[in-house]
C-alpha cells in the first residue's frame, strides 16, 4: 500500500482519549492494526518510549504500517500519537506524577520519576533539528545585540539563565521579564539583533506582542517554544520542545529539563563559532572566580573574609596575608 490511508471519521471524532478511540475502532482494522492496537493497550507507557522500528518489531508489522495506523486513529503521525498517550496516561494518572502509582515505594518514585524523564530526553532527541540549532546559534554568534524574554517564573529563569551564559561568551545580551520593558527592548531592535522569546505555552499576549513588534524591526526571532504554537508561528527559527504536558504544572520537569539542555547545547555550539579566545576568556573567568569568589573551592577565603568582618575591619585583599 503507497499511500497512507485517511482516517475513518468513527476513529478521528473520538481521538480526544486516544486510548479509547483505538479500543473502539478494533472492529474496523486489518489484523496488522489489531496487532499494534493490542500492543499499545497492553502497555501504553511502553509503546509511547519506543521508536518506530522498536514498535514495529513488538507488532510483527513494517515501519510504514505503525505510521499509517497512527494516522487511522486520528494523529497526523507518529509523534503525534505518543503525544497523544502521554496526555491520557497523565489524564489517568494520579495528579503527582504520570508515572507514579500509590502503592509505589520512594524507590519506586524514584525509578519511576528518572525513568520518565531519560524517556521523554530519548524520544526529544530523535526529534532534534540540528539545522536550525545550527542556525540559532549562527544568529546569535553574529548579532550585535540578543535579548531574552520570558513570561512566567520559569521562563524568566530560563531567560535570565541564558543572558548570563551569553555574556560569558563575550555577547552584549540582555534579559527582560517585564511586559514594558520587553517592549522598550523590541521597539529598539534592527535587522543586526536577535531577540530569543522563552515559553513552553507559547501563548502569552504580552510576550507575542513584544516578538511581533521586534520582528517588525527585522530582528531574528528564536523561539524556545512548542512547534505547534502562536510564538512558533512568529518565529524565524523554532528550537521545539515538543514533550508530554504535565498533569497539574504549566511547565513540568519534562518541558523544563528540556529547555534547560537546549540551553546548554546552544551554548556549546556558540563557544565552539567564537573560538579560541572565547574559551580562554572562559578560562580567566574561572581562574578570577576561584580566587576572589565567596564560593570559591578554597575555603580558607571565606574564613578570612568572615574573619576580618568579625574584627571589624576592611575587606583588603592584599592584607590576606595576615589570616
Amino acid at each position: 500500500m503507497s499511500q497512507i490511508d485517511p482516517p475513518p471519521a468513527s476513529l478521528s471524532d473520538s481521538n480526544s482519549d486516544i486510548l479509547r478511540a483505538i479500543s473502539a475502532g478494533l472492529g474496523i482494522m486489518s489484523s496488522g492494526q489489531r496487532r499494534i492496537a493490542a500492543m499499545i493497550l497492553k502497555d501504553p507507557h511502553w509503546a509511547m518510549q519506543s521508536n518506530v522500528k522498536e514498535l514495529a518489531a513488538r507488532a510483527g508489522v513494517s515501519a510504514p504500517t505503525i505510521v499509517r495506523f497512527a494516522r487511522t486513529v486520528g494523529c497526523e503521525g507518529l509523534r503525534d500519537l505518543k503525544l497523544k498517550l502521554a496526555a491520557a496516561l497523565a489524564v489517568g494518572a494520579p495528579y503527582l506524577h504520570r508515572s507514579v502509582t500509590p502503592d509505589d515505594t520512594p524507590a519506586d518514585v524514584a525509578r519511576n520519576v528518572v525513568g520518565s524523564v531519560t524517556a521523554v530526553l530519548a524520544e526529544w532527541q530523535r526529534q532534534l533539528a540540528p539545522a536550525d540549532i545550527e542556525r540559532a546559534a549562527e544568529a546569535m554568534h553574529h548579532a550585535r545585540r540578543v535579548d531574552c524574554f520570558g513570561t512566567g517564573a520559569t521562563s524568566n529563569f530560563l531567560a535570565q539563565d541564558m543572558q548570563a551564559r551569553l555574556f560569558r561568551l563575550g555577547i552584549v545580551t540582555n534579559a527582560f521579564s517585564d511586559a514594558h520593558l520587553q517592549l522598550v527592548a523590541a521597539a529598539t531592535q534592527t535587522r543586526e539583533d536577535v531577540l530569543l522569546a522563552i515559553s513552553f505555552v507559547g501563548r502569552m499576549p504580552a510576550l507575542l506582542e513584544a516578538v511581533a513588534v521586534a520582528k517588525e524591526r527585522g530582528a531574528t526571532i528564536i523561539a524556545l517554544t512548542r512547534t505547534h504554537t502562536p510564538l512558533a508561528a512568529l518565529a524565524d527559527i523554532v528550537l521545539g520542545i515538543d514533550v508530554p504536558r504535565d498533569a497539574t504544572m504549566r511547565v513540568g520537569t519534562d518541558a523544563y529539563v528540556v529547555q534547560l539542555l537546549m540551553i546548554e547545547i546552544l551554548m556549546v555550539i556558540i563557544g565552539l563559532k567564537r573560538g579560541p579566545s572565547t574559551i580562554s576568556r572562559l578560562g580567566e573567568i574561572h581562574q578570577i572566580l576561584q580566587t576572589h569568589a565567596v564560593d570559591s573551592d578554597d575555603p580558607s577565603l571565606l574564613h578570612w573574609g568572615w574573619r576580618r568582618v568579625l574584627r571589624g575591619e576592611d575587606a583588603d585583599p592584599a592584607s590576606k596575608a595576615d589570616g
